[in-house]
């Protein structure tokens, strides 16, 4: 008889362990707030659910395969790798001065116009002083 007993009362208790839909009704507009905490008129407010039992909650809804909408959204992850800037850049960097180099004979002959109408004006500048 004591037996049975026993059986029935851990049979209830282990049902009745996490009542977590009535934990998640308890504390949803506190979950609601974040993760942490809160800003509250210029000043941070932690929330008043410690965060080992809103980890066993969470545990618990999932568990029993119920969506936990809480959760802050994840971040993208990292696709640069990492390394030195001089090893990412010395690729381009040679291309562009592969195309600067193609450039090259035109700047040289605007900059050697350039340089001739620069004289060809202070000469005139010095035969007009005259």
């Amino acid at each position: 008889m004591a037996g049975k007993v026993v059986k029935s009362v851990a049979k209830a208790v282990g049902a009745y362990q996490y009542p977590w839909r009535e934990k998640l009704a308890k504390h949803k507009d506190e979950l609601a707030k974040g993760v942490w905490g809160y800003w509250e008129l210029g000043a941070w407010k932690p929330l008043s659910i410690s965060a080992r039992h809103r980890a066993r909650i969470r545990k618990e809804v999932l568990l029993a395969g119920e969506d936990w909408p809480y959760d802050p959204a994840r971040k993208e992850m990292r696709t640069k790798r990492k390394g030195h800037k001089c090893d990412r850049t010395a690729a381009q960097k040679r291309a562009h001065t592969a195309e600067l180099m193609e450039k090259m004979p035109q700047m040289l002959a605007d900059y050697r116009k350039k340089r001739w109408q620069k004289k060809m004006k202070e000469e005139e500048d010095a035969k007009a002083e005259d």
